[in-house]
């Protein structure tokens, strides 16, 4: 990365100030709020504010809001700096100290996402026992997906985070959006838990997403389109964010008739036929490449089959130099 003088002198001049440089040096383990950095560094939240927004003009870190909430994490900007972050002795006083109420911070988040969940369990397992184990539906993505790599992927409706867990370490960026403030949260303590810092999480809206065009190898909507009433748009704007040869992965249900589910649980969608979702995928410029169903587990009443479809962007991905002499 290359600078201009100026531009490297108000880069160091934003950073060269001892609570900045700290919250530089938290702000590598993941994204953090205001709150946070106020619990950690025991300063006032004027204060942090003021330090956040010289670091933001800076282009050393970057915001995102979440509702009434701001979340603030490393920019394109602080690469610069990293060489220095990555050589400080981890045992200073001052450093310890702020990853140990950092740690704190992070019980706190998984604390009450465990709360969270406690006063849902009841209702999740019932849900849950409707359908394949989690851990056969998670066998059938890595089938599905099988050896073809991928450096980014974008989970849409993350919820507590568990695709993110599943498919987040083999990328290089890792992003969830949701619109819910409150499981953002969870996913935040699920994630932290499981050692994913790296993760981006974002709130917002599926049929307006905040991402640009060709910006995703991968993209996964897992047991969300039927909480829409237009599903077939929230494909095609899925579907605008692959890159050429990028891939669409939905996990939902077969068609049932569960009404409770819609009663209940504000499903919009008795799930989806497989021409439907077939031809949802083809008119946002996908092809099927792939379909699986997974039987629900044997008992009495009617249960849900879980099925996988699998779009892949079709133009043509081209390494062709574009002065090259054909003939």
């Amino acid at each position: 990365m290359t600078l201009l003088v100026d531009r490297a002198l108000a880069v160091l001049k934003a950073a060269a100030e001892e609570t900045r440089f700290r919250i530089l040096v938290l702000l590598q383990e993941g994204e953090l709020s205001v709150s946070d950095l106020t619990d950690i560094l025991g300063q006032s939240q004027p204060r942090i504010s003021r330090h956040l927004k010289l670091l933001c003009d800076a282009g050393l870190v970057e915001r995102h809001r979440e509702g009434s909430w701001a979340f603030f994490s490393l920019a394109e900007g602080a690469s610069v700096l990293r060489p220095v972050l990555g050589s400080l002795d981890p045992a200073d006083r001052v450093l310890a100290s702020d990853r140990d109420r950092l740690a704190r911070v992070r019980m706190q988040r998984a604390d009450t996402a465990q709360k969270y969940f406690s006063r849902l369990a009841p209702e999740w397992d019932r849900l849950r026992s409707l359908h394949a184990s989690e851990a056969a539906v998670d066998a059938a993505i890595f089938k599905m997906l099988g050896d073809k790599s991928f450096r980014s992927v974008l989970d849409l409706g993350t919820g507590t985070g568990h695709i993110l867990k599943l498919l987040g370490r083999d990328a290089e960026r890792a992003v969830g959006l949701d619109a819910s403030h409150a499981m953002l949260s969870v996913a935040r303590a699920n994630l932290e838990k499981a050692g994913l810092s790296g993760v981006e999480l974002r709130q917002g809206d599926i049929y307006a997403l905040p991402f640009e065009r060709d910006e995703f190898d991968l993209i996964v909507l897992h047991q969300v389109l039927h909480y829409f009433d237009d599903p077939a748009r929230a494909v095609r704007e899925a579907s605008r964010l692959l890159r050429p040869g990028g891939r669409l992965l939905i996990i939902d249900f077969a068609p049932h008739n569960l009404e409770f589910l819609r009663d209940k649980h504000e499903h919009r969608r008795l799930g989806f036929h497989q021409d439907q979702m077939g031809a949802w995928m083809t008119e946002a410029g996908l092809g099927v490449t792939d379909t699986h169903h997974l039987l629900p587990p044997k008992g009495e009443g009617e249960k849900l089959i879980v099925t996988l479809w699998l779009g892949e962007d079709q133009r043509i991905i081209t390494d062709w130099p574009l002065n090259a002499n054909v003939g």
